[in-house]
C-alpha cells in the first residue's frame, strides 16, 4: 500500500530482466549412503565428506525451457551453504503463470552410481498470480529427481495439512523480510531469538529431520502480478468482500496508449529536431535541469525528467556534465532515436574522464556509447589510468563482445607501460577462474601476450619476448612460494619451528630463490627489480594461515619486505586499498595530506596474494607494552617542550592520519574493527588493515558509525582538547572534499557490480546505495559539516560512561 486505498504493482510482461534467485543452503541431515561390501572396515568407519551441487531447471507449462544451470560444489558440511546467485537466460516477461523451477541436489562423492540426493519443484507464481518473493523453504524428495510436469511428483511446498510449527514460523519470517510486518527493533530481536530456539528444538525431533532447500527469490519494489504480453481476455475473477488481494484482469492493460505513443513519437521525431534546436528552457525548467544534473549516477530518471532532457538536448550540448544524463533518457530500442543520440554525442562538449566511467557501467549497452567512453579514457595519463584499472578490467564483463574496444585500449596502453601491463595481466589472470566470463578474460589475456611478444626492442634493449617472460616469472615465483607454504604448514610444532623450516627450505631445497638467475619484476611494484630472498630475514606470522614475511633483495642494493598469503581471498582488501589510495590522491589534489598509508595489495589468485609489509605495531600490542599511545610515541619522538612530551610534528601526523581513516572507514562502511587491525608506525601514522567486512557489514552487534577507539581520543588530549578540535576540523574538511568526488567513487563501485568480491557480489545494488547514503548528497557543504561533527560527537560519547542505551551498545564494540 502506498497511501489511501491505492495498490501499486508491476506486471510481469513489463519486466525485461533475467529471472534471478539465490540458492542459500540445504537444511537437514544427509542420508548415509551404503558403501560397497568390498571396502575394508577402516574405510567404513570414516565419515564421508559429501560434495554437493544443485541443478536448476526452468519448466514452462510442464516442458523444460532454456539451459540447465548448476551451482558450484560445496563440501563444507551441514548445513551446506552455497549462497550463490543464479541468473537464468529467460526473462520475467517470458514466463507463464504455470512456470516452475526444478531443483535437484546431487552428491558427486556418493558411492552410488548417480549420486542423486533428491529434488523439489516450485511454481514461480502463487494461486493469486503474484510472483513469489523472499526466502522459500522447499521440501526435498529423497532419491527423486525434480519433476517439472504438471502436476509435479516433487512439490517443494509442504501441503497445509502437513505443515508444522517450523513451516508456520518460516512463513511469518518471510512476511517480515518482505516488509509486510511492522518493524520494532527491540521486539524483533527478542522474537527472532525465540524463533531460533523453537526451530532448533523442532529440528532435533526425528520426524523433522527431512532435507529442505532454502531458496531466496529476492523482491521488487512492488508486488509483481502475472500478465501475458499484449491484451488479456481472461474473465475477471469475482471480487470478494474481504481485504485479500484479488486479480482483476483489464483487457486494456498491456496495450500502448495510441495518443501517448503518437505524442512521444512526434516529440522525438527527426523533423522535431529542427524546432528543438532553438528551444531555451524557462527559469523553472532550468532549475529542474540543474537539479537533475546533480543526481548521483545511481538515480533513475522519471518519465518527465527524461522528456525534459530530450526536449532541451541541443541547449545542453555545451554542458559536459549533462551528457551521461541525456544518454540515460534515450530509447535505444528505437533505431531513429538511437541514431540521433549517437550523432549528438559526437558533437557534445567532451566529458571528463571520471564521467566516462559511468558510460562503461552495465546500464549502457550501446556499443557506440561504450566506444565513446573509451575514446575519452584515452586522454587519461598512465597514473590516472592505473587508479581505475581494476574497475576497467571488471567492466569487460559488460561489453558486447570478447574483443571489445575497451579490451583493445587496455592492451594498447599496456605496451607502453610495463607497470600497467603487469597489473592488467594479474587482474585478468585472477578472473580466469570465473566460468561465466573465463572465455572473455582468456581472450584479453591472449591479446596482451600476442601484442607484447611482437614488440621490438626498446631503448633498454628488452624486446617483447623478454618483457613478457619477466611477467611470466612473477607467476612462477608465486607458485614456488605456494609450494613452500604447503611444506611449512605440514611441520608440526610452534611458529618458531615453522620459521626454521622456512629458512632451511630457502637455503637448501629452494636455494634458487635466494639468488634469482635473472631479476624479476616485483608483482606489487613492477618498477622494482627483485634479485632474491634473504632467508635470515624471512619469517612467518603467528596466525591460522601462517602468512610468510619475506625480505627481497632489490637490484639497486636495497631490500623490500612482502607478506605472502595462501588460503585468503585478498580481492576485497585489494579494492579497499585501491580506494584508500584514490581518496589519498583526491585529498592531496586539494592540498590536504592526511598522512595515509595505502600499502600495496595484489591478489594473485582466488585465495592467494601479496601485501606490502609496513613496519608497525598494533594498538593492542602498544597498549600492552607501553600502556598508552603517547608513551609509545615518546619513545621515538621525545620533546620536553612539545605537546604531551612528543614533537608537534609527530602529534600532527597522528591526528591527521586518525582523521583520514575515520572518514574513509565511515564512507566505505568498514566493519570488524578492533585493536589488532589498527596499526601505528613509529612516525605517528595510524592505519587500518584486514578488510573482510565492507559496505556496512559487521560481525559485531551495534557497530558505532565512526571507528574511533578511546585510546585514540585520549592520545589527542581527550574530547575537550584543542588537538581533538583540530582532528574534527580535518575530518569535516576531508569529508567535504570526498563528497565532491562521490560520482567517481560510486561509478567505480558500480563497475565492480559483476565481480566476485564477497560483500559486493551478495547484493551489488544494496551495497552501492549504502555507499551513496554515506555521502549525504542531500546536504549542502555547511550542513554536511554539522552532520559529520554530530556523527563524531555521538561516536566519541559512546567511548566514555553514558546513560544512553544506544551509546552504551556502541561502547561495547571495542571490548
Amino acid at each position: 500500500m502506498s497511501g489511501g486505498n491505492e495498490f501499486r504493482f508491476f506486471l510481469s510482461c513489463d519486466i525485461n530482466l533475467p529471472v534471478t534467485f539465490r540458492i542459500e543452503r540445504l537444511d537437514g541431515v544427509l542420508p548415509q549412503s551404503q558403501s560397497p561390501p568390498q571396502r575394508d572396515i577402516d574405510a567404513l568407519n570414516k565419515t564421508r565428506s559429501a560434495e554437493l551441487f544443485v541443478e536448476c531447471a526452468l519448466y514452462i507449462d510442464g516442458a523444460p525451457f532454456g539451459l540447465i544451470t548448476k551451482t558450484r560444489l560445496e563440501s563444507s558440511g551441514p548445513p551446506y551453504c552455497w549462497n550463490e546467485r543464479i541468473t537464468l537466460s529467460t526473462k520475467y516477461r517470458d514466463l507463464t503463470s504455470k512456470a516452475q523451477l526444478a531443483f535437484t541436489v546431487w552428491d558427486v562423492s556418493s558411492s552410488s552410481e548417480d549420486g542423486l540426493v533428491g529434488g523439489a519443484t516450485v511454481f514461480l507464481f502463487n494461486s493469486k498470480k503474484q510472483l513469489k518473493t523472499g526466502r522459500q523453504k522447499l521440501r526435498i524428495w529423497p532419491q527423486k529427481k525434480a519433476d517439472g510436469t504438471i502436476p509435479t511428483t516433487t512439490p517443494g511446498k509442504v501441503p497445509k495439512n502437513e505443515r508444522g510449527e517450523i513451516e508456520r514460523l518460516e512463513r511469518l519470517v518471510n512476511k517480515y523480510e518482505r516488509g509486510q510486518t511492522q518493524r520494532i527493533d527491540w521486539l524483533d530481536r527478542l522474537t527472532f531469538n525465540s524463533v531460533e530456539k523453537i526451530k532448533e528444538k523442532e529440528c532435533n525431533k526425528s520426524e523433522n529431520s527431512l532435507l529442505s532447500l532454502v531458496v531466496d527469490f529476492g523482491s521488487f519494489e512492488h508486488r509483481v502480478v502475472f500478465q501475458e504480453p499484449g491484451a488479456n481476455f481472461y474473465a475477471p475473477s469475482p471480487v470478494s468482500s474481504t481485504n485479500e488481494l484479488v486479480t482483476v484482469w483489464d483487457p486494456e492493460v498491456g496495450r500502448t496508449n495510441p495518443s501517448e505513443h503518437k505524442q512521444l513519437k512526434l516529440a522525438r521525431s527527426l523533423t522535431r529536431g529542427i524546432i528543438d534546436r532553438d528551444l531555451k528552457p524557462s527559469i523553472n525548467e532550468r532549475k529542474a535541469i540543474q537539479r537533475i544534473l546533480k543526481y548521483p549516477p545511481t538515480r533513475t530518471l522519471s518519465g518527465d525528467e527524461r522528456q525534459l532532457l530530450w526536449k532541451f538536448r541541443f541547449y545542453l550540448m555545451s554542458e559536459k556534465k549533462a551528457l551521461t544524463k541525456f544518454l540515460r533518457c534515450v530509447e535505444w530500442s528505437d533505431v531513429q532515436e538511437a541514431k540521433q543520440a549517437v550523432d549528438l554525442m559526437g558533437r557534445w562538449e567532451t566529458i571528463d574522464v571520471t564521467d566516462a566511467l559511468e558510460l562503461l557501467s552495465p546500464v549502457f549497452e550501446s556499443e557506440e556509447v561504450r566506444a565513446y567512453a573509451v575514446s575519452v579514457l584515452e586522454r587519461a595519463d598512465d597514473e590516472e589510468l592505473q587508479c581505475y584499472l581494476l574497475q576497467l578490467v571488471q567492466a569487460l564483463r559488460f561489453e558486447r563482445s570478447d574483443k571489445s574496444r575497451l579490451s583493445l585500449f587496455l592492451v594498447q596502453r599496456s605496451l607502453s607501460n610495463i607497470e600497467i601491463a603487469s597489473f592488467l595481466r594479474w587482474y585478468v589472470a585472477v578472473e580466469l577462474y570465473d566460468p561465466s566470463y573465463a572465455r572473455r578474460f582468456y581472450c584479453t589475456y591472449d591479446m596482451l601476450e600476442d601484442s607484447m611478444m611482437k614488440l621490438e626492442a626498446g631503448a633498454n634493449g628488452d624486446d617483447g619476448f623478454k618483457l613478457w617472460q619477466s611477467l611470466v616469472r612473477q607467476t612462477e615465483l608465486t607458485a614456488q612460494l605456494c609450494s613452500i607454504m604447503r611444506d611449512v604448514r605440514s611441520i608440526r610444532g610452534g611458529t618458531q619451528k615453522k620459521i626454521e623450516k622456512l629458512r632451511q627450505l630457502l637455503s637448501e631445497l629452494h636455494s634458487e630463490l635466494t639468488y634469482f638467475d635473472e631479476p624479476i619484476r616485483s608483482p606489487l611494484a613492477p618498477g622494482v627489480h627483485i634479485t632474491g630472498i634473504v632467508p635470515s630475514e624471512s619469517s612467518i606470522f603467528k596466525s591460522a594461515l601462517h602468512p610468510l614475511r619475506l625480505t627481497f633483495r632489490t637490484a639497486n642494493g636495497g631490500t623490500c619486505k612482502v607478506i605472502f598469503k595462501k588460503g585468503d581471498d585478498l580481492r576485497q582488501d585489494q579494492l579497499v586499498i585501491q580506494m584508500v589510495s584514490l581518496m589519498d590522491r583526491l585529498l592531496k589534489l586539494e592540498n590536504l595530506d592526511l598522512h595515509l598509508t595505502p600499502y600495496r595489495v595484489l591478489a594473485t589468485g582466488q585465495d592467494e596474494g601479496m601485501l606490502e609489509f609496513i613496519p608497525s605495531s598494533s594498538l593492542a600490542q602498544i597498549l600492552l607494552e607501553h600502556r598508552s599511545i603517547i608513551s609509545y610515541l615518546q619513545k621515538f619522538h621525545p620533546d620536553e617542550d612539545g605537546p604531551f612530551g612528543i614533537t608537534a610534528q609527530c602529534l600532527e601526523t597522528f591526528i591527521k592520519s586518525c582523521a583520514g581513516y575515520s572518514v574513509i572507514t565511515y564512507i566505505l562502511g568498514i566493519g570488524d574493527r578492533h585493536l589488532d587491525n589498527l596499526l601505528l608506525r613509529d612516525d605517528g601514522r595510524l592505519f587500518h588493515v584486514d578488510f573482510a567486512f565492507i559496505l556496512g557489514r559487521d560481525p559485531k552487534p551495534f557497530p558505532p558509525p565512526m571507528k574511533l577507539c578511546k585510546e585514540m581520543v585520549e592520545a589527542m588530549g581527550g574530547a575537550e582538547s584543542q588537538y581533538y578540535t583540530r582532528f574534527k576540523s580535518y575530518c569535516c574538511e576531508a569529508y567535504n572534499i570526498l563528497r565532491k568526488s562521490s560520482n567517481l567513487i560510486l561509478n567505480l563501485f558500480h563497475l565492480m557490480a559483476g565481480s566476485n568480491i564477497p560483500d559486493i557480489a551478495s547484493d551489488p545494488e544494496k551495497g552501492i546505495l549504502k555507499l551513496q547514503e554515506k555521502f549525504r548528497l542531500d546536504l549542502e557543504d555547511e550542513d554536511s559539516i554539522h552532520f559529520f561533527q554530530d556523527l563524531i560527537n555521538d561516536s566519541v560519547s559512546a567511548l566514555f560512561p553514558q546513560m544512553v542505551e544506544t551509546i552504551h551498545r556502541w561502547a561495547q564494540y571495542w571490548r
